[in-house]
């Protein structure tokens, strides 16, 4: 394409600032139409709030763990010199304002590069044009590529609908005036795993609805035996193998609501001030115009595209959560400068999920990257795994960390690292040599050798490697 190839961005968030960003780059006529707000949800009501609200969480835990590490909080008289609590009001405007910050950030950002953004509702007349309605007002983009990008929302079932005041999704928290009581939080994925800790390190006393055996089921089973252990020993009540048949609002005779009643399909009914609704979310992909351009979707709704992010028409390239891939920011933004670079003509890799890394923001984290152990098992692979408690380490046991472990899985024989798990504090800052290891095929003998600083946290990666050293 020619160097003034107008570009079409559907839906602002990371998979589609990031592409503006590549094409503004690349010399294209980049236009980004955004319904709700520059950095979609993973900015404005997801992953930058909730990590937000997850740091305050903590922070209070590490007020908790003073008395441990030798700090005494009482006065001469032996009392209380302040009770930690959490003014939610106070936090989640503190949330909302870093949100709104970080959109601000990318709109600069964007701006500086020549890219136009315009507020509105988008759907695709053919593959070459875009229509826009903002209001009353009505506009057709040309384009020569076209990118959609327009992510997911909470899903919602009609036994259990949110009101924003007592049953609530992950998009809404952020409103309550006060602390929940009694949370109860519906779902043990990563979403509900992370804002059920964050509200228990708050102050609330949470409930979590698990429909499997352990919380966390899609990750490693030692990493999730790790967080569940975690949650119970700080007073959290897991109800595993428990699946949710409704949620309703609990009324007073004057009808004003008291409280939220969880009935499981086993008859049992919990009951809390509040629920939080986190059952997975669909893509929003309803009302682009999809079926009558040709692009061709999943039954889920989902786009279905190829590794540079093509979709079934030629020209129309999909990103991010609309395409069910993998439900992460920087899988999106990955995406989105894929699709861009290979519409333009520039040099690209197609996208590979082998070394993507990923985090929960639990306390302890769980970072993990490469292979996991239930696909190593599951195609019959031939590995080491070696496993190292964090406890050992004398970093760790400075800090006051109890809980965690260092793992990878290395090819046996040559000791490559497919794999690693790391369980910690901060374990997604702590994974990225495991991530350089796993995208540049290094092998443990490699990864032990690197020196690392005495005492560190991350001295417990190398030693980890260490052990999978080969002695025959």
């Amino acid at each position: 394409m020619n160097a003034r190839s107008r570009v079409v961005i559907v839906g602002g968030g990371p998979g589609g600032y990031e592409a503006a960003l590549v094409a503004a780059h690349l010399g294209a006529e980049v236009t980004i139409v955004e319904r709700d707000g520059l950095g979609g949800a993973a900015v404005l009501t997801d992953c930058v709030p909730s990590k937000t609200l997850i740091a305050t969480a903590d922070y209070m835990s590490g007020i908790a763990l003073a008395p441990e590490l030798g700090v005494d909080l009482r006065d001469e008289e032996g009392d209380a010199i302040a009770h930690a609590r959490a003014d939610l009001p106070r936090v989640n405007q503190r949330v909302l304002d870093l949100a709104l910050a970080q959109s601000s950030d990318i709109a600069r950002r964007l701006d500086e590069v020549g890219v136009r953004v315009l507020p509105g509702e988008a759907h695709l007349i053919d593959a070459q044009t875009v229509r826009v309605r903002s209001g009353d007002d009505e506009s057709d983009l040309p384009a020569d590529v076209i990118l959609l990008a327009t992510g997911a929302s909470p899903r919602v079932m009609p036994t259990a609908q949110p009101d924003g005041e007592r049953i609530l999704t992950w998009q809404q928290i952020y409103g309550l005036a006060e602390l929940p009581e009694h949370l109860i939080v519906v779902g043990s994925g990563v979403t509900g795993a992370e804002l059920a800790q964050a509200y228990l390190g708050l102050g609330a006393r949470v409930t979590l609805v698990s429909s499997r055996d352990q919380v966390l089921p899609g990750e490693d089973t030692d990493a999730a035996a790790v967080i569940e252990d975690v949650f119970t020993k700080r007073g959290m009540t897991v109800l595993s193998r428990s699946r949710m048949e409704a949620t309703e609002v609990v009324r007073d005779t004057a009808g004003v609501a008291t409280g939220v009643a969880v009935t499981l399909t086993d008859g049992r009914v919990v009951e809390g001030s509040h629920a939080l609704l986190a059952v997975g979310s669909v893509p929003q992909t309803a009302g682009l115009g999809l079926a009558e351009v040709g692009v061709q979707t999943a039954e889920s709704g989902h786009i279905l595209i190829d590794r540079v992010s093509r979709t079934s028409v030629r020209g129309v390239y999909a990103a991010g959560d609309c395409t069910g891939v993998l439900p992460l920011a920087s899988v999106a933004a990955m995406q989105g400068r894929i699709a861009m670079a290979h519409a333009l003509g520039d040099a690209v890799s197609p996208l590979s999920l082998d070394v993507v890394s990923a985090n929960i923001f639990t306390d302890p984290e769980i970072a993990t990257v490469g292979l996991s152990q239930k696909d190593a098992d599951a195609k019959g692979l031939s590995i080491d795994v070696g496993i190292l408690p964090l406890s050992r380490n004398p970093r760790a046991k400075m800090l006051g960390i109890t809980d965690g472990f260092v793992k990878f899985l290395a090819e046996k024989g040559s000791g490559t690292v497919l794999g690693g798990v790391v369980v910690a504090p901060r374990a997604s800052e702590l994974v990225f040599p495991v991530t350089l290891a796993v995208a540049h095929r290094l092998n443990v003998d490699q990864l032990a050798s690197a020196f690392t600083v005495y005492p560190s946290l991350t001295g417990s990666i190398a030693e980890a490697a260490r052990r999978l050293h080969a002695t025959d």
